[in-house]
């Protein structure tokens, strides 16, 4: 592959502003890759890292542009597609690695916090942290699966529920948005938790059964109405708004976090006895569970639903994703805007083309 000298990156300029730069090209370290980037999703937790790393984004989607020495060969080529979430590639000798836990590697890069990451047309990455693509996926629509799909798609399968029981969604957003596809393709009786009466119908094509206005009614109770959920999968990061559904949860229930709020959650140490409920919290997940659930949307048809716009617009995507005006989620790419296939979803959740 023909490099080029130089590529264009989004890089912060202060606090919450990007520029565009133009960079001399790298040459990967050894035991990294360089990728050519061809699209990189568009993240809440990107606001939070604005400042740590010079070029944010952990949803890159791109093709092996160089191998670093002592990438093995026998899993990565160049020219091979290839993606990079949140988590940049375990070390391999901290303790929880030697214990297989490698998506709690003690010495890992964040993607775009702690190392550069994918508002960029070119970035390195260690090969530990690299995930194949499935042919069947596009760029653009892979890159939100490699943190919001993978964040839901893991955080469902904790939850220890099993076909046919209530699990509900808090918060039908960016990332609760793919936690319906994915509980409702899991078998699941599925309960979409939100405020405003507007969720309701997105939810329900989405793959809702039942939806709950938390604005207007108490979402514990009408899930305990509906025999209690067996898990609830929060993605919101607001601790009041949480510790207020735990009543609604089923004995031996569980709670699983996805939103990282910094306000301490308050739990009824009683309920939890009682009930032999538990809170749990669940991150991303490892490159192999990343690929598990990328080869399960394909199988099942579940795709994030996206918005996309050049790498030049990086500021105003981020802004728009802020305020909530995003449905569902953005994608940067490297040249022009490239909307994906238009997608429509019926009333139960089954995708069509158009």
């Amino acid at each position: 592959m023909n490099l080029p000298t130089t590529y264009r990156a989004m890089q912060i300029r202060a606090p919450g502003q990007l520029e565009l730069v133009e960079r001399p090209t790298p040459a990967p370290e050894p035991g990294e890759v360089l990728i050519a980037v061809e699209a990189c999703g568009i993240c809440g937790a990107d606001t939070a890292d604005l400042g740590r790393a010079p070029v944010p984004g952990h949803e890159v989607v791109g093709r092996i542009a160089a191998l670093g020495a002592g990438v093995p060969a026998a899993l990565w080529q160049v020219g091979q597609r290839v993606g990079v979430g949140r988590l940049g590639g375990h070390c391999g000798l901290c303790s929880p690695c030697r214990r297989g836990l490698f998506h709690l590697c003690s010495d890992q890069p964040v993607t775009g916090a702690s190392r550069d990451g994918g508002y960029a047309e070119m970035m390195t990455a260690r090969h530990t942290g690299l995930v194949a693509i499935p042919p069947e996926l596009g760029a653009v629509e892979a890159a939100p699966l490699l943190c919001a799909g993978i964040a839901t798609f893991n955080a469902l399968r904790k939850c220890g529920a099993q076909a046919g029981d209530t699990v509900a969604v808090h918060g039908i957003g960016g990332l609760g948005h793919m936690a319906l596809q994915y509980a409702r393709r899991m078998g699941f009786r599925v309960v979409a938790l939100g405020r405003g009466t507007g969720i309701a119908q997105d939810a329900r094509a989405l793959g809702a059964h039942h939806c709950i206005d938390t604005g207007a009614e108490d979402g514990a109770a009408a899930l305990q109405a509906l025999g209690g959920a067996q898990a609830i999968v929060t993605t919101v990061g607001d601790a009041a708004a949480v510790a207020a559904l735990l009543p609604g949860l089923a004995p031996q229930g569980r709670l699983v976090l996805l939103g990282a709020g910094k306000d301490p959650l308050p739990v009824s140490a009683g309920h939890l006895v009682v009930g032999e409920r538990s809170v749990l919290g669940s991150i991303t997940g490892t490159p192999w569970e990343s690929e598990r659930a990328l080869g399960f949307s394909v199988l099942t048809g579940v795709r994030p639903l996206i918005e996309t716009v050049p790498l030049a617009q990086a500021g105003e995507a981020l802004q728009r994703m802020q305020s909530g005006a995003a449905r569902f989620r953005m994608v940067l790419t490297m040249g022009q805007s490239m909307p994906a296939a238009e997608h429509r979803l019926d009333e139960q959740g089954d995708r069509k083309r158009h």
